[in-house]
């Protein structure tokens, strides 16, 4: 009975039952994760209709495709099995009288105790061996794993830190090369002012201060104005790198919770740069109670346009946005609000003077992601391009000139009761650029085109404030 003895060990030293049955494994799986072993045929019903199960011993989470054969363990099961069936056997056999057995089987029958034993401890250590192989293996293996993870993150913090230190570095020498200019500016300013008091101070004195009257003041006014748009011209510059450099930082780091531009627009809407450079929000009074609250959708922009401000500025980026795949997604440099509008009078303003080449209109939802905003047969625009210094309406792929001068600021009245949509010059009192005649009833949406990708222009919507 020695070798039943070895067996009642084993089995107090492996768990070769299942966790469901109770009974030997049979064809048993390896969970992946929390490494629990199970028959297959126990642990399928306990994952069907669920796309993740709990390990019943553990209640760790594991899916079907974390289900691994388990060999080493089917092996032992099926030769601690034959041995369990040899026991039963001889167990039988010893019953039966000993004339009783025949001279044939005393091979088997007749076999010694020791041998079984002998034969029972190789195949035991062979198997210990062979898990404590496996075991080794697996350890050795999830080392490797910790020090892979643990240089790749050292990799990623080091990255992080020399970008931070560019990125402040930048700013810094950005910072001080524009107060210098200032710097310069304001002494030049001075040296200046200084002059025009000395030449005050002649004209009173002087006798004939009739005859120079109006020269000094208006050579000083013009030398004054060319200093200060030397200063208006720095500081623009400053605000437009300083943007700039936000929006590449930002675009090289997202957030990590997706995008849904992507986390990407909250970043950008919170940036001081941009919010320096919306203007006043102005709305004329004559179109005052029909102004709209429009904003930029993210699913309707090409990849090469960022939008910042609350969706309510859209910019040329000096790289490609990694946007939410969408089936609308404009090809060309083009993009359109989210709200639609189907009856009544509605109407906003686009703030166009940081762009030399743009187009603002309106068009139905089924435009083409390859078509150009005013050359389909429902859409409408009316478009300054940079290199003609022209401003010209579009619709039908046909153009009509507006001799008109480029302006600042566009407003777009849309007036559904009577089909029809104006587009306005907006300065200190709206100036009628054009009206066309539209002959469609489904909804419409704003829509506006960004030209030369390279020239970082921007289209800004106003906000809704009253006058």
């Amino acid at each position: 009975m020695a070798a039943a003895v070895s067996v009642e060990r084993l089995l107090d030293a492996v768990e070769l039952r299942c966790a469901f049955c109770l009974q030997f494994f049979s064809d048993p799986v390896l969970l992946a994760g929390c490494t629990h072993s199970f028959c297959r045929p126990c642990v399928l019903p306990h994952c069907r209709g669920k796309q993740r199960a709990c390990c019943p011993l553990c209640r760790e989470g594991f899916e079907l495709k974390d289900l691994r054969p388990n060999r080493e363990l089917a092996a032992l099961v099926s030769l601690i099995s034959e041995v369990v069936k040899e026991e039963e056997l001889e167990t039988r056999d010893e019953t039966k009288p000993s004339e009783a057995v025949p001279c044939s089987d005393r091979s088997s029958v007749g076999r010694r105790p020791e041998e079984k034993e002998e034969i029972w401890d190789i195949s035991k250590e062979e198997t210990i061996c062979f898990l404590r192989k496996g075991l080794n293996k697996a350890k050795e293996y999830a080392s490797q794993i910790r020090r892979q993870i643990t240089e790749d993150f050292c990799c990623m913090k080091d990255y992080v830190e020399r970008q931070q230190r560019n990125t402040l570095m930048f700013i810094e020498q950005e910072q001080k090369a524009a107060r210098e200019k200032t710097e310069e500016t304001i002494h030049q300013l001075c040296g200046e002012a200084n002059k025009l008091t000395d030449v005050k101070a002649q004209m009173n004195n002087s006798p004939e201060r009739e005859r120079y009257k109006g020269s000094p003041s208006t050579m000083t006014k013009t030398t004054l104005d060319e200093k200060l748009n030397v200063v208006k011209t720095a500081v623009e510059d400053l605000k437009r790198k300083l943007e700039i450099l936000l929006l590449d930082y930002a675009q090289q780091f997202p957030p990590v919770q997706p995008p849904d531009l992507y986390q990407e627009t909250s970043v950008c809407s919170l940036s001081p740069v941009s919010a320096a450079r919306n203007p006043e929000p102005m709305i004329s009074s004559q179109f005052s109670q029909w102004a709209a609250d429009v904003a930029f959708d993210v699913t309707r922009i090409n990849k090469h346009l960022v939008i910042t401000a609350q969706n309510r500025t859209v910019m040329v980026s000096s790289s490609p946005i990694d946007y939410e795949p969408s089936p609308n997604r404009f090809c060309i440099s083009q993009v359109m609000c989210s709200q639609s509008f189907s009856a009544g009078c509605h109407y906003w303003e686009v703030i166009t003077k940081d762009s030399d080449g743009w187009a603002v209109g309106v068009a139905h939802e089924t435009i083409g992601k390859r078509d150009k905003l005013g050359r389909t047969e429902h859409s409408w625009c009316v478009e300054w391009l940079g290199p003609k210094k022209q401003l010209s309406a579009w619709h039908r792929n046909q153009e009509t000139l507006l001799p008109k001068d480029k302006p600042l600021k566009v407003g777009v009245f849309l007036e559904l009761r009577n089909k029809t949509v104006s587009f306005y010059s907006i300065t200190d009192k709206e100036m009628l650029l054009h009206t066309f005649e539209i002959n469609t009833s489904n909804p419409l949406y704003p829509a506006f085109w960004l030209y030369g990708l390279e020239r970082n222009g921007s289209l800004t919507l106003s906000h809704t404030n009253r006058r």
